[in-house]
């Protein structure tokens, strides 16, 4: 298990920061997060814009590789595919979690269900990560 906090002081000074997302649960197999619906993450009818679901969920499948990665290397997102659901209203809260569907060698598959405040599945977000060497 990874230090919460520790991640969590990585992501704020990011893009993930920058959108709010707030990291609650982090182990090899699973990552959930929270992340509030502002104003500027949403389309003009007052919903979650489709770009924030995407980048929430590329966080979490992101956070979880990190987590399982060999010292030294670093990831990537190679494919991304989003299943819209349900949306999740201006000034509410969205919950995203992120499950392995495959841990391996060189690349790693996870999918990320995003929940909006009543519990409603929103968004299902399935990703591949790609294990890349270390930096020279």
């Amino acid at each position: 298990m990874t230090d919460l906090d520790s991640l969590q002081q990585r992501l704020d000074p990011l893009f993930p920061g920058l959108m709010g997302v707030r990291l609650t649960e982090v182990s090899p197999e699973r990552v959930v997060a929270e992340m509030l619906v502002r104003p500027d993450l949403c389309t003009s009818g007052g919903i979650m814009h489709g770009g924030a679901y995407m980048a929430f969920a590329d966080t979490l499948g992101a956070v979880g590789t990190v987590v399982n990665l060999p010292p030294g290397r670093h990831t990537t997102t190679t494919d991304s595919s989003t299943k819209f659901i349900a949306g999740a209203p201006v000034g509410s809260t969205v919950r995203g979690e992120s499950v392995a569907l495959h841990r391996g060698r060189t690349t790693q598959v996870w999918q990320t269900s995003v929940f909006n405040a009543s519990g409603k599945l929103c968004a299902v977000v399935t990703q591949t990560q790609l294990i890349l060497e270390p930096r020279a």
